[in-house]
Order: C-alpha cells, then sequence, then structure tokens
C-alpha cells in the first residue's frame, strides 16, 4: 500500500473536551520527512484505549482460517508496535500444533493528538475450540506503568458454529440519574458467563456509544440553543465546528471504552457490530427531511462515521468530512466526501486500504451523511452465517434503506450460502431496531393529529409542556423513536418485503433465519409464522422467524407502565394472507423476585438485559417436562394462534427452560439454536445477578413441499398479494 507522509509543522492541538481522561498529547521522537510513515527514537507506547478486537471473517471458499483484527490507541509519533500471538491449546488442555506469530501494526490514523494501529488476525481453525492469547510489547498507560496482558479469545473447532453474545444500548441517555443506574454493571455478568462457557463472538447491535450529550454540554449546545428554527437549520457547519465535534466524538470514545467492566470484554471478546442512531445523535435520520439536510446534522454524522469506523470497524475514515466553508467537501465524490486541505493538514490517513470483504457497500451516499452505507457479511463458524443490515445511513423518515441495497444485500446472501453448498443452516439477521413488535399507530395518529398544534404554539411562545418537543425540529419528542421503527405506518411496506424476501430464502435454501433487534429497552421475543390454516408445524415453516428483542445492556429501562401498555397491545397481527405474527409469553416470573412489570405481562420485560444464543450439536437424553426429546419431535396437535407455543422449543419457555442459563445447551434441540434472555435483578448490585429465560428456535426441515409466498419480492412491487383484515400492519 502507498502511504503518504506527514509533516508535523505548528502547535499541537489539545482537546477543549474537559471529560477527557487522558493528558493532552505530544509528539514522541523524531519524524521522518521522507515520504513515508513516520518514524520515533521512543521505545514502548503510551495507550490511550484497547486493546478492541474484532472478528472480520471466515471466508465461505474456506471456514479453516479465523480472520480478526485488533486495535489500540496510542500517543502520537512512535515507533511500529508489534503484537505477539500464541495458541494455548483446546479448552480441555489439547495441545495444538500453530506456531506463534508476530504481527506488525498497520498505522490507520494519526495527528497531532493520537494514533490508531490494526493488528490483522488470521489463525488457523482446529479440530477442537481453541484459546489463542495475545500481547503488545511496550503497552504502558498515562502514569507510567505497564499495561496489564496477556488477553486471551476462543475460536470455535473446524465443525462448529459460534457462540454469539447479542446486545445493544450500550449506554446513558441524557438525564438518567447516574445513582439508580450505576454503570455499566451487566459487562460483569458477560464476563462471568463467558469464562463458564466463552462467547466467540459478542454482536453490537446499535448505539455502542451514545454521543448526545454533544448537545447539552458539548460543541453543539450554543447550536442548540437558537430559538429560530429557520436560523438553527441555516447555521453553517465550519470547519471550527467540525474540528470541535471532532474532539468531542473522540473523547467520549476513549472515555466509554476505557470504561470497566466493558473494557476488559472488549480486548477479550471479538466484536461484530453495526451503528445506530446514538453513535451519531438521538434519531439521527428521522426527524423532518428539511431539518435532517441542515448542515450542522451533515456534519455531525460525517464525524460520528470517522471514529465508527475506527473504533467500531478497525478500518481508515475518509480524509476529511462535511463541512460549509470548503465546497470541495459538500458533495460525496466517489461515495465520500471531497478532501478538505485544512482537514489533513499535520495528519495521517491511510490510502490505498484494502476494503474489508465483509462489507456489503451501498451504490450511493445516504442523503444526510457523505458517505455509502456498510451493511455487513461473514460465517459464524460452521453453520451459522450472519448479515447485519446498516439501517441509518440511508434512513430518513420516510425509508430505513435504498431498495437497491436490499439487492445488494440478498445477491450477496444468495451467493455466499451457494457456495457454502449446504453447509449453512441459519441465517442471523441484525437490525437496529426490531421489526416484529407491537404496534403503536395510534400513538402516532395522537402526536401527528391538530390537537397537538395549539400546545406546540404554546411551547414555541411560552415554553409550556418543554419536555415533550424535541430541541430540533419542534416536532413531539417521542415521534423521532416512533419513526424509527419497522412497525411505523411509513415503513409498513418496506418492512413487509424484508420479511418476505428473507421467508423466501430461507425457503429456496431450507435455512433458518432469526433477527435480532434492540433500540427500546427491554426483552421481548417476537415471531412471524405460518397462518394456523396452512397446517405446517414450526420445524417446517420457512415463514418462522424469530426476532430476539434484546435491549438495553446498560441503559435504563421504560417504565413498568410503557412495557404493560406494549403488552396489552400485543394482538395477533397478519403480515399477509398467510403469515401472522405476535409476541411469545416467555416471562413466567418477575426476575429474583423483584417487580419489573404486571403479574399478568409474560411478554415484555423492562429491564437490563443481553441475550445468548448456542447452537444445539447433540441430542439431549429423553426427558418428559415438555421440552424437545428428539430433531423430529412434534407438538400433539398444531396450535390455534401465536399466544401458544408453536413447537416443542417454545414449551415451557422461561426460567425454568433448559436454554435459559446460557450455559447447559440441553434443551434437545438437535440442529436449533438455543436462546437466552439475561435479566438484570438490582441495577444496584455491581456483581450483576440476572435471572435468564430461554426457549429453543428449531431447525428448518425439509421445505421441499413448502409453497412460495406468491409475492414479488421487490419494494416497489404493486403485485403483492392483498392482506386479509387485521387489528394492524
Amino acid at each position: 500500500m502507498r502511504n503518504p507522509s506527514m509533516v508535523r509543522s505548528g502547535p499541537q492541538r489539545r482537546l477543549r473536551d474537559s471529560r477527557r481522561l487522558t493528558r493532552p498529547i505530544g509528539v514522541i521522537g523524531t519524524l521522518s520527512n521522507g515520504g513515508g510513515e513516520p518514524t520515533a527514537t521512543s521505545s514502548g507506547f503510551e495507550l490511550i484505549s484497547g486493546p478492541l478486537i474484532n472478528l472480520k471473517n471466515m471466508h465461505y471458499q474456506s471456514t479453516t482460517v479465523w480472520h480478526g483484527s485488533v486495535l489500540i490507541v496510542t500517543k502520537p509519533g512512535q515507533e511500529k508496535p508489534q503484537l505477539r500471538l500464541r495458541q494455548l491449546g483446546s479448552m480441555d488442555g489439547q495441545t495444538g500444533s500453530s506456531q506463534p506469530q508476530t504481527v506488525e501494526g498497520l498505522k490507520l490514523y494519526e495527528d497531532p493528538e493520537k494514533a490508531f494501529w490494526r493488528f490483522s488476525l488470521a489463525v488457523p481453525v482446529e479440530k477442537f475450540e481453541a484459546r489463542w492469547e495475545y500481547d503488545i510489547p511496550g503497552l504502558y498507560n498515562g502514569s507510567g506503568d505497564q499495561v496489564q496482558a496477556p488477553w486471551e479469545f476462543v475460536v470455535p473447532a473446524e465443525e462448529q458454529s459460534m457462540r454469539i453474545m447479542f446486545h445493544s444500548c450500550n449506554g446513558f441517555s441524557v438525564g438518567t440519574d447516574m445513582n439508580a443506574w450505576v454503570g455499566p454493571n451487566l459487562w460483569n455478568d458477560v464476563m462471568r458467563v463467558h469464562g463458564e462457557k466463552p462467547f466467540h463472538v459478542m454482536v453490537g447491535g446499535g448505539d455502542q456509544i451514545y454521543n448526545d450529550g454533544i448537545r447539552v454540554d458539548g460543541p453543539l449546545k450554543p447550536w442548540t440553543a437558537i430559538g429560530n428554527p429557520h436560523k438553527r437549520r441555516n447555521h453553517d457547519f465550519n470547519n471550527q465546528m467540525r474540528s470541535d465535534c471532532d474532539d468531542y466524538y473522540y473523547a467520549n470514545y476513549v472515555r466509554w471504552y476505557n470504561t470497566e467492566p466493558f473494557r476488559a470484554a472488549n480486548g477479550r471478546i471479538p466484536q461484530v457490530n453495526i451503528w445506530d442512531d446514538h453513535d451519531i445523535i438521538d434519531g439521527f435520520g428521522s426527524y423532518t427531511d428539511h431539518f435532517m439536510k441542515c448542515a450542522v446534522f451533515r456534519g455531525i454524522g460525517g464525524v460520528a462515521f470517522k471514529y465508527y469506523c475506527l473504533f467500531q470497524h478497525h478500518m481508515a475514515p475518509p480524509k476529511s468530512t462535511f463541512t460549509t466553508d470548503a465546497p470541495q467537501t459538500m458533495h460525496a465524490v466517489n461515495g465520500t466526501s471531497g478532501v478538505d486541505p485544512r482537514q489533513v493538514e499535520n495528519t495521517y490517513v491511510l490510502e490505498n486500504q484494502v476494503e474489508d470483504d465483509s462489507w456489503i457497500t451501498g451504490k450511493r451516499p445516504g442523503p444526510y451523511v457523505e458517505e455509502r452505507s456498510r451493511s455487513l457479511y461473514m460465517r459464524f463458524g460452521k453453520r451459522i452465517a450472519f448479515m447485519g443490515l446498516d439501517a441509518r445511513t440511508e434512513r430518513t423518515r420516510h425509508q430505513v434503506n435504498y431498495n437497491d441495497t436490499y439487492d445488494l444485500i440478498f445477491e450477496r446472501l444468495q451467493r455466499e450460502i451457494a457456495a457454502a453448498d449446504g453447509d449453512i443452516k441459519h441465517l442471523v439477521v441484525l437490525l437496529g431496531v426490531p421489526i416484529a413488535y407491537p404496534r403503536l399507530a395510534w400513538l402516532e395518529n395522537i402526536l401527528t393529529s391538530p390537537v397537538i398544534a395549539p400546545i406546540r404554539l404554546l411551547n414555541k411562545r411560552f415554553g409550556v409542556a418543554g419536555g415533550l418537543f424535541n430541541e430540533f425540529d419542534g416536532q413531539v419528542d417521542l415521534l423521532d423513536d416512533l419513526d424509527d421503527h419497522y412497525t411505523a405506518r411509513q415503513h409498513k411496506r418496506e418492512r413487509k418485503m424484508l420479511i418476505q424476501r428473507l421467508q423466501e430464502l430461507a425457503r429456496s435454501n431450507s435455512m433458518r433465519v432469526t433477527i435480532l433487534g434492540g433500540d427500546v429497552h427491554l426483552a421481548a421475543i417476537g415471531r412471524f409464522y405460518s397462518n394456523p390454516k396452512l397446517n405446517l408445524a414450526g420445524e417446517n415453516d420457512h415463514r418462522f422467524i424469530v426476532n430476539v428483542v434484546s435491549s438495553a445492556i446498560t441503559n435504563k429501562p421504560p417504565p413498568k407502565a410503557v412495557a404493560n401498555l406494549l403488552a396489552r397491545r400485543n394482538k395477533i397481527h397478519h403480515l399477509d394472507r398467510d403469515c401472522d405474527e405476535t409476541l411469545m409469553p416467555i416471562f413466567d416470573k418477575q426476575p429474583g423476585g423483584q417487580e419489573k412489570s404486571a403479574a399478568w405481562n409474560k411478554v415484555t420485560m423492562p429491564s437490563r438485559n443481553y441475550a445468548i444464543l448456542t447452537e444445539v450439536t447433540a441430542p439431549s437424553a429423553t426427558s418428559s417436562d415438555g421440552i424437545l426429546e428428539t430433531e423430529s419431535a412434534k407438538l400433539d396437535k398444531l396450535p390455534k394462534d401465536g399466544h401458544a407455543p408453536l413447537h416443542k422449543g417454545e414449551v415451557g419457555a422461561g426460567s425454568n427452560h433448559r436454554a435459559a442459563d446460557g450455559i447447559s445447551v440441553q434443551s434437545g434441540m438437535y440442529g436449533g439454536l438455543d436462546v437466552s434472555i439475561r435479566v438484570e435483578i438490582d441495577p444496584q448490585d455491581r456483581s450483576a445477578a440476572t435471572e435468564g429465560y430461554g426457549f429453543s428456535i428449531p431447525p428448518l426441515m425439509a421445505t421441499e413441499g413448502a409453497p412460495r409466498t406468491g409475492h414479488r419480492l421487490s419494494l416497489h412491487s404493486r403485485r403483492s398479494q392483498p392482506s386479509r383484515p387485521s387489528t394492524a400492519q
């Protein structure tokens, strides 16, 4: 790769954010002016943040090599670091034959304050589940002490699928009472379970960090305070504001990613992430179009994308971002902002980097970010494929993604599934928000009705009902959250198309699809399934798609009254004439006996939580407790609707199900997935004791006789068959 030179001149900029935990950074050593990367005379590396370990891919051509990366952030001007990697053997003491490796660091980005280094890992997949450890010689912290190492991670065996931990909403909303919600406690439980039965991958469903404070105590505070909406929309986003916002996002990432016990997990469980609105700012993409197009929103979208690339994907960012005082940055060139010479002054950015082949890159920039979307595809071991949808870069109030982006995604999925030659039995799809979830159309109707207009006028003139309206576009504050949902009326058609395409993909490849979604700060299990009149058992139903809703791992949950309201809206809905949907009863008891919701509410749990998905690779002993006994077992009779168990894996769902602990994998759902939701009992308990709730997802058995959906699977199609009357769509 060609590496441009970096010239250092002029005073070094200091971070303006007073919350920064690291000292201002100076150049160490002597820099080269000869056109290559800078060199240095220092020995050792002062660590600012990291290490962060990511999963990259197990290619369809071969699942015999595991690919990942490790990222560290150091002070600038230091010599190239190295990572030492060695295999420790199997989980049960077997010794591997792999030789130790030394991996050179690749500099992704450097400015006068920090340098980002990536170490690309490629390790052989053994016949056994293997433990690996790595360290980076010479790392020391700001006080001069050596950084404790090494760090360990686990790679699945060649015949094993990955054990998945899923989380979302890993941060706090502005105004949260931090005395009531004590830090990211649940990461203690994550690490405890990881110690008993390790996770191979940690899936972040969006909002890995909350950057909303940028408008409260950050550089957007004066802009937010502008009372005239017209002046606010027309406000410049010049290079000074960009620089201030850059400092804020960087400092907030360092602060949060250095917070224990989240930090401990980052270095030991390989991550796969997509972003959502709080990774940028609350509601980004879902405000009114004319306001979303304002320069400030477009600008912070670009700056947030920069640090999302670095911290969450270990990729070099664009060379510069949108500003109004550099016309060449105001329109995307080849899918990204043009280069502003001021923004790359005294700065090194890796050029001509190899594109991450896990990414499915959109064809054109988003409407409010001068970047193309980055969805994800990768193998999670032998039999599980994964697709993460970037549902934020292209989002508007009326769309989640471009239609051609869906085409790119499904073309990639079909190509990868075909190349896997029948190995892929499960497709796990990650969405930023739930897709099988109670409708709130009645609330949308109220909040957009003429009755709100007089209250809005009083708010604008006298500040009446200030908490009801947001600071940005003056709309009711809840509307951006409601508009984010796939179940919002303006996303109904797109939602239907996406589910039908996934169901057809499942049918044509005899592959079970399961969806992960977060965002809503409570736990729930939604399901799509064939209308009972079709007489399809869950094991044979290609329309049967579970939506595991797990949120938040850190943010506070909604009041129990909200969870109960959602539970009352848990009707039988009809996606189309052949497919129904509803939430599954699973919360048979209050966690640890502490009241979180009404006793009758079995479908929504307003308590912090995360989820675990584990493939069941061997049948368990015969049981008589209602759990699946053999891979071909079925219910005595099919249920009349989705309020009842749809297959044996849902019988007894809850705290007594064999999948509940997330560790034992004894449900007997051979070839399927055991799912556990780990729910926090007491937010004041720093040890993070949890209650587990479990159920199982069956594999998709032979579907040769299953009828096609009968729908043309395109967002713009007018040929989809009409739905029968329903409670809502």
